[in-house]
């Protein structure tokens, strides 16, 4: 056990010591299991996974609230997580725990009622309208710049890196940075407009290495912030906007266009809008590079605990949606589905984080640290499951004369 894996299990530990509800003095497990319809029903679905109940094993779970298992059957995901968040259960490995949940599809024989609440609202209600673009900045990406550069390798790239001769997370980044450009044929004096630029990473990579121009729009207060201070002396530079409002009129055209990792708070009613923004915003000879999770079927919603504590009004795209909303203006070059690197890049944001806590926890307090590590440790076991997935996909405005090729990286 290295030094992180250790102080992490030592923290949970101490947790559970602190906020678990003891089922001592209430009822023991052993009697839950042979009276409670919920506890029982629950153990034998978990076995299914190879996962128990009171269990040794790190992806086991350790159970403290007798009414865990009614809360969860009840809500689904959104009462895992929220009874792991008020201390009901522990697991050392959540990621694990995920995963197996996932594979052996458990996640749709309970708590269906919650996700299909979300899918109709989802589907019923523009959550993604301009007045409540600003609320995912201010809740998500406001939180502390602090926190992001702990968690953060030092580029301060908050999406999937790219791991396949990467060591480390900066390494990681650093090739995925690349990696988007090389796919975007840049060139010294191109412009390059990045939709959704967070702290500017690829911004800066792009002026640093390629000799490229470039505007960034985002609704975090906090990353246009810090961005502009990184990218003193660069020719970057950021705009606190929505998409939306960006250069109606078509009068700024730009040699490439990205969006990394924004693509998932547009949401399908407002995807055309999207797409017919970056066309206006496109020279007709130029690249457009979509960085996004997506989801493996159209009309499913996003996890609701994720989207109540994490990214409000977020929505994941299926493939088949972004096919069919970008292709009254663009033609798709390229597809690449580099979804098994987000697994990685969320444990090492994970590793990064713990390994802060001890400096961080006196700002953010004890729930937000059971909060964050669910929120990174159970996404994690989205990736490894393959029930998320990450693509890059490459469009033009009318196809790239005599074709294009992906580089080989």
């Amino acid at each position: 056990m290295d030094n992180t894996t250790g102080q992490r299990s030592g923290l949970v530990h101490q947790q559970e010591n602190r906020m678990a509800i003891e089922l001592n003095g209430v009822k023991s497990e052993t009697d839950l299991v042979r009276i409670d319809d919920d506890w029982r029903r629950a153990c034998d679905l978990l076995a299914t996974a190879d996962i128990r109940v009171g269990g040794n094993r790190p992806w086991d779970m350790r159970v403290h609230h007798p009414a865990t298992f009614d809360r969860i059957l009840a809500q689904g995901s959104l009462g895992l997580g929220e009874s792991y968040l008020d201390g009901w259960w522990d697991c050392d490995e959540v990621d694990e725990l995920i995963n197996r949940i996932l594979r052996s599809r458990l996640d749709e024989q309970v708590g269906r009622a919650g996700w299909l609440w979300a899918s109709l609202k989802a589907r019923l209600t523009n959550l993604q309208s301009p007045q409540r673009a600003w609320q995912v900045g201010e809740m998500h990406y406001d939180l502390g710049n602090d926190l992001y550069e702990a968690m953060l390798d030092p580029s301060m790239a908050y999406s999937c890196a790219y791991w396949p001769s990467a060591q480390t997370l900066a390494q990681a980044q650093e090739a995925k940075l690349e990696l988007i450009c090389q796919k975007l044929q840049m060139k010294p004096g191109m412009t390059l407009l990045d939709i959704g630029c967070g702290w500017g990473s690829l911004m800066l990579h792009a002026a640093r290495h390629h000799g490229v121009n470039c505007v960034g729009l985002t609704v975090s207060k906090e990353q246009a912030r810090l961005g502009n201070a990184k990218a003193q002396g660069w020719p970057v530079r950021f705009e606190l906007a929505d998409y939306r409002q960006f250069n109606p009129e078509g009068h700024q055209r730009f040699d490439r266009i990205a969006s990394v990792g924004m693509f998932e708070h547009v949401g399908h009613k407002n995807y055309r809008a999207y797409f017919e923004m970056a066309r206006r915003s496109l020279r007709d000879d130029g690249l457009f590079l979509l960085h996004t999770i997506g989801k493996n079927r159209a009309g499913a919603s996003i996890d609701p605990w994720i989207e109540k504590y994490i990214f409000p009004n977020g929505a994941l795209p299926s493939a088949s949606e972004i096919a069919f909303c970008s292709e009254d203006h663009f033609v798709m070059e390229d597809w690449h589905n580099l979804g098994e690197d987000y697994d990685k890049t969320l444990m090492a944001w994970h590793a990064r984080f713990e390994a802060a806590w001890p400096v961080l926890k006196d700002r953010y307090g004890e729930r937000f640290y059971r909060m964050w590590r669910y929120y990174l440790l159970c996404c994690a076991g989205t990736f490894r499951a393959r029930d998320n997935q990450l693509w890059q996909v490459v469009l033009s405005p009318s196809g790239q004369a005599g074709g294009y090729r992906r580089p080989l990286m």
